[in-house]
């Protein structure tokens, strides 16, 4: 292996006396994938800010190639070789893929006269080719799926010359397919020399790409080690300091459930999905898989009011919903978690309490004024519910880690006491404790009859956690599957656009 490129020599940062990083020191290698692992609050988004110059340590260095590395600064960082693609998408939503790729570097002609928009269009083409992607660089970036828009943000960051790449949490809004090309390009990057720091909490992505680990506890380096000495159950104990087996999300019920809470009969939207039928029963988790694209988040949100519908009818506890309302839906019993938390779950500068009452601040208003005692006697009540890890309710909710903003999310929601809860991902961006304290809320939940939907890119995830599992193909429910003995060759036979002909297996 090549010699070290990144030297990190006893990093400290702490906020408001917290330590967020204790005494840190690691190496980065040319031509290696370095896998950075930990639980949501581990330390791991600090050390990466501090290494793409977003932040300043308060003691220690970076050095690359034993020169030091500018600190908290960015576009220094950047001239320096380091580039990050962070974990929530950093586009510009109002600007298309071409302007995304270049704004602040734009190439010009005429003396710097005029912008070269035919060779930045150009460029921008063939860099989304090269990433599997074909999408119009013309388009507003901010109307494409979210696993589209995380690709964009891949091409500015590749589009750049770089040495050590951060890679925070890449495939989290990825299909399978999807990641396995990335992986591939990861590896390509190692083969020029390029040094890959990779963040995930796919611990399969993790054996699969990585040569070394380093796991990161409250803050302080727990080891880093060569991939090919550990296991899954010692990286988890690594990260958790308890066994894997203690994480393992329960398993679907068998026993019965109630009446059907969500009917949807032959709901449709032209040119996005059409013909979809599906019942969920009280204290029943229903499972919607599918590639990106296929439609499941379209059907979520339309559901929910969200998006437009035309045809086809959707019932809650035997009332007829009006689409296209989300006042409505919500009147109705409805509550969605959204895939993207940052931009459409939480307003992240507003704190955790505030955060947590917007779904039921009708209830909490007294003559015209929200309460403040009621809604911190709630925000208080969630937070112990759901274990947030939080400085108070004041805290502004972008302070959290991404594991305890997802958990704000569905206490918000949790609030309003649904009848039917609709997940889109509810783990996306999730570390192995968070997840699994998730999965055993989802059951819970059931246990006492919600009814819930739940969409999810993680075949482990659907079949731990489903009762029935519907899949979803090119915007048509192809098949319905019984949760308990579901394989991930079923889900993927009724999946895969090019697998139609094949029979799934018994």
């Amino acid at each position: 292996m090549a010699d070290s490129l990144i030297q990190v020599d006893r990093l400290f940062k702490s906020y408001g006396g917290v330590h967020a990083l204790e005494n840190v020191t690691l190496d980065l290698r040319a031509g290696e994938v370095h896998a950075l692992c930990g639980e949501n609050g581990a330390g791991k988004s600090t050390l990466i800010k501090i290494l793409s110059g977003v932040i300043a340590p308060d003691s220690g260095e970076v050095r690359i190639d034993g020169r030091p590395l500018p600190a908290g600064k960015v576009h220094a960082t950047e001239d320096a070789g380091v580039v990050a693609m962070h974990q929530e998408s950093t586009v510009f939503p109002d600007l298309d893929a071409v302007d995304n790729l270049f704004v602040g570097r734009e190439l010009r002609r005429w003396g710097g006269l005029l912008l070269d928009r035919s060779a930045m269009r150009k460029q921008t083409s063939d860099l989304l080719a090269q990433l599997g992607e074909d999408i119009d660089p013309t388009r507003p970036v901010g109307e494409l799926p979210i696993a589209q828009r995380q690709m964009v943000a891949m091409a500015r960051a590749l589009s750049r010359d770089c040495r050590l790449l951060i890679m925070d949490e890449p495939t989290a809004s990825l299909s399978g397919r999807e990641t396995e090309f990335l992986l591939q390009l990861v590896r390509k990057f190692c083969e020029q020399g390029v040094a890959v720091l990779y963040v995930s909490h796919r611990l399969e992505e993790v054996f699969q790409i990585a040569d070394r680990v380093t796991v990161l506890r409250d803050g302080r380096l727990v080891e880093t080690r060569d991939i090919s000495s550990i296991n899954t159950d010692d990286l988890i104990r690594m990260m958790v300091g308890r066994e894997g087996a203690e994480l393992v999300g329960r398993q679907a019920r068998t026993g019965s459930f109630g009446g059907d809470v969500l009917r949807v009969n032959n709901l449709r939207r032209d040119g996005v999905f059409e013909d979809v039928s599906f019942t969920v029963r009280a204290g029943e988790v229903v499972g919607l898989a599918g590639l990106v694209g296929a439609g499941r988040s379209e059907v979520a949100r339309a559901l929910f009011g969200i998006g437009p519908c035309d045809g086809g009818t959707i019932t809650v506890a035997g009332q007829e919903l009006p689409t296209g309302s989300v006042a409505k839906a919500m009147a109705c019993g409805l509550a969605l978690v959204p895939e993207d938390r940052q931009h459409e779950g939480l307003v992240l500068p507003m704190s955790v309490g505030a955060n947590l009452s917007l779904a039921v601040l009708r209830s909490l208003t007294r003559n015209g004024f929200v309460s403040n005692r009621l809604e911190q006697e709630l925000a208080e009540h969630q937070i112990a519910a759901l274990s947030v890890r939080t400085a108070g309710t004041a805290a502004a909710a972008e302070t959290l880690s991404g594991g305890n903003q997802q958990k704000l999310v569905v206490g918000k929601w949790l609030a309003s006491r649904p009848r039917v809860l609709i997940l889109d991902e509810p783990t996306r961006g999730v570390d192995v404790g968070a997840k699994a304290q998730l999965h055993r809320l989802i059951r819970r939940l059931a246990d006492e009859g919600m009814a819930t939907l739940m969409i999810s890119s993680e075949l482990p995830e659907i079949l731990s956690v489903s009762d029935r599992i519907l899949v979803i193909r090119e915007g048509r429910i192809s098949g319905e599957l019984d949760g308990v003995n579901a394989t991930p060759e079923q889900v993927l036979a009724l999946a895969l656009p090019d697998e139609r002909e094949v029979a799934v297996p018994s």
